[in-house]
């Protein structure tokens, strides 16, 4: 019974685990480089995640593609221009201030000012409560409330006071 228990737990545990691809390039700066770029490149599937942490198979096949252009010989540059030629700038996690990037760099400054706008004039929009003044009849009804209210609770202290005493 146990070894069924741990077999299953086992079993559960390695259906999680993904394939790790593995590339051996032939310099460091190789690699370097193809660290970098695959850092800097985000997955179209996930769009949360670079390609280097993604698992979707898009993920696997750019980086398969960024592996084989760096073993081309292609530079960074090459290698950048050729995704976003193939993707859009939306491949970039930095892509360039240009007329076609405008709302995603100035969106959310904008969504902010439209924000504080609507609420600036939703709070002036309220009606303002008048402070209404108290009649001198109004305020002595108070006062003689209050003087009530502070007597009883001073009599109340002393009464507890003389019964412990």
């Amino acid at each position: 019974m146990r070894f069924l228990i741990l077999f299953s737990f086992f079993l559960a545990a390695s259906i999680h685990a993904a394939p790790i691809d593995t590339y051996t390039f032939k310099t460091p700066a190789q690699a370097r480089l193809f660290y970098k770029i695959s850092g800097e490149l985000r997955c179209l599937v996930c769009q949360n995640e670079s390609i280097s942490d993604s698992n979707a198979g898009l993920a696997k096949d750019l980086r398969h593609d960024v592996y084989t252009m760096i073993e081309q010989g292609k530079t960074e540059k090459q290698i950048i221009a050729f995704m976003v030629q193939r993707y859009g700038d939306y491949v970039l996690y930095r892509p360039p201030f240009k007329p076609l990037t405008w709302l995603l760099w100035l969106g959310p400054v904008l969504i902010f000012f439209l924000a504080l706008f609507f609420g600036v004039k939703i709070v002036r929009g309220q009606p303002r409560q008048e402070n209404d003044v108290l009649s001198p009849e109004e305020q002595e009804r108070i006062n003689s409330l209050h003087k009530q209210t502070l007597n009883k609770s001073m009599k109340g202290k002393m009464d507890k006071e003389s019964k412990y005493s």
